[in-house]
């Protein structure tokens, strides 16, 4: 609650007409305006909100934030106009709910892949180490053990400060949040302050969006640019790309590496079916996540906790109890020794570590069977790279759907298997029905002792087909596979 024009008042603004009024509500959903809302008008990709001001008028929505002023604005609304009404939602929404992130600490995790897996287990080693957390997730949002479900790898900007205020009144201390491309370019995450951020890697991914890779890389800089000399900036050193996100930031550098000098150094000592054996700044502890990759996402963690002040030794005996989150290279036992691992790898290089890792622990008389898809409506030009990783580093492949959304499946499998090379067609089986897929990768292909690895969806419970999602959840029907 509050008058319009001390919500505004940072804004820069190009005009306003009309007065004053008090303000207990912002939207920018024309459905959700009422008496006393704020409406944000707001251009997106598929509908425009200006469209609708008069819906908002006839709700009783009186208070209009607008880019393009309408030509008859009633005598009794107050219109007032920006250049940029997505950066207004993100300033607005900071006031109305107090600046909750100034009174957090607040950490943003990006790059292309790892940041599930590394905002979860930083959210876990803090409560852990005795602190009330938040979480904002791709998998979940939670308020130290209570779940909030997630809809985008990062909400809105108003949703998001509503979130942020929610936490900080339930006596949260740290919030762990992970910082997508979008809501970078989409100015989700615009006026917050963080105290650190966070860069894993960036490969190939969302080009439908970004449309070229540079593009991409210039999003993720974009949150560290607008760091403040306060906070600091952590770079996976090791990434050909870490140091262009320091190059223009004001927070203080740090970086992270196992191949590279860093301020923060790992060492592989084992890896297998038990976990990884790894030494951080000379000294080792045994983790129970798996891979190569999951030692890169305990190194930006331990990193992290340090440079929040945490004791160093405390922090390696609770980062010992960590687990990997939901849907990241989760392993289930089937019969006769059978593994089958779902993981979220919807990436050429996620799914190439997946496969790499999963080459490093098994024994010689272990096959990989490996039922894959790509998503719908998305980036086409990895589903070919995906289908030709697959072949290459697997015994067996299933080309199956993903979310195909608004796109024909066979389509996406046309497209995924012409990156299969012609010497290795033999491995590649085409079923576009998940579940048949998935149920033949382990009854009719594996044997006694194989790996089975569903990728692409993790965590997801739903198959997003022709704009219905339906439930579909890979876990249980791997599970299901294994019961008959």
């Amino acid at each position: 609650m509050g008058s319009l024009f001390s919500l505004i008042k940072e804004l820069s603004i190009l005009s306003t007409i009309g007065k004053d009024q008090e303000i207990d509500a912002l939207c920018f959903d024309s459905r959700q305006a009422k008496i006393g809302s704020l409406f944000f008008a707001i251009p997106g990709t598929q509908v425009d909100g200006h469209q609708f001001l008069s819906q908002v008028y006839a709700q009783g929505c009186k208070a209009w934030l607008v880019q393009d002023i309408p030509a008859d604005v009633p005598f009794d609304v107050t219109c007032i106009q920006v250049a940029d009404s997505n950066a207004a939602l993100a300033e607005v929404s900071c006031a109305f709910y107090e600046h909750p992130s100034s009174k957090l600490n607040l950490i943003g995790i990006t790059g292309t892949n790892g940041k599930t897996t590394s905002v979860t287990l930083l959210f876990e080693l803090f409560k852990k180490l005795g602190h009330r957390c938040g979480l904002i997730s791709t998998v979940q949002n939670m308020i130290q053990d209570r779940v909030i479900p997630a809809t985008h790898t990062t909400p809105d900007a108003l949703n998001l400060n509503k979130l942020l205020a929610e936490m900080l009144s339930n006596g949260c201390s740290y919030v762990f949040m992970e910082v997508s491309s979008h809501s970078v370019v989409q100015k989700r995450i615009h006026g917050l302050q963080f105290k650190g951020a966070i860069f894993s890697n960036i490969t190939r991914d969302h080009l439908d969006f970004h449309e070229t890779f540079d593009e991409y890389i210039k999003a993720k800089k974009g949150f560290f640019d607008a760091l403040p000399d306060t906070a600091f900036a952590l770079t996976n050193q090791d990434d050909k790309r870490g140091q262009i996100m320091l190059q223009n930031t004001k927070a203080k550098k740090y970086s992270y590496g196992i191949l590279n000098s860093a301020d923060f150094k790992a060492k592989i000592i084992s890896n297998g079916v038990g976990g990884l054996q790894v030494e951080f700044d000379g000294q080792a502890i045994h983790a129970q996540l798996i891979g190569t990759f999951n030692a890169y996402n305990l190194l930006a963690i331990y990193s992290t906790a340090i440079l929040l002040g945490e004791d160093k030794e405390e922090v390696l005996v609770q980062m010992s109890a960590l687990k990997t989150a939901t849907g990241r290279f989760d392993q289930l036992a089937g019969p006769n020794h059978k593994m089958g691992i779902v993981d979220y790898a919807h990436t050429p290089d996620a799914l190439e570590n997946v496969l790499k890792t999963i080459q490093a622990i098994r024994n010689k008389s272990q096959k990989i069977i490996t039922v894959v898809g790509c998503g719908g409506n998305r980036d086409a030009g990895k589903r070919p790279i995906m289908a030709e990783l697959a072949a290459h580093y697997s015994d067996a492949v299933i080309l199956t759907s993903d979310n195909p959304r608004f796109e024909d499946p066979e389509d996406i499998l046309d497209q995924m298997e012409s990156g299969v090379p012609k010497e290795m067609a033999f491995k590649v089986t085409r079923i576009s029905d998940r579940k048949l897929a998935i149920m033949t990768a382990v009854r009719e292909i594996a044997k006694a002792g194989d790996v089975i690895l569903v990728a692409g969806k993790g965590h997801e419970t739903y198959q997003d087909i022709k704009g219905v999602k339906h439930d579909f959840d890979d876990k249980l029907v791997l599970a299901l596979a294994f019961e008959s």
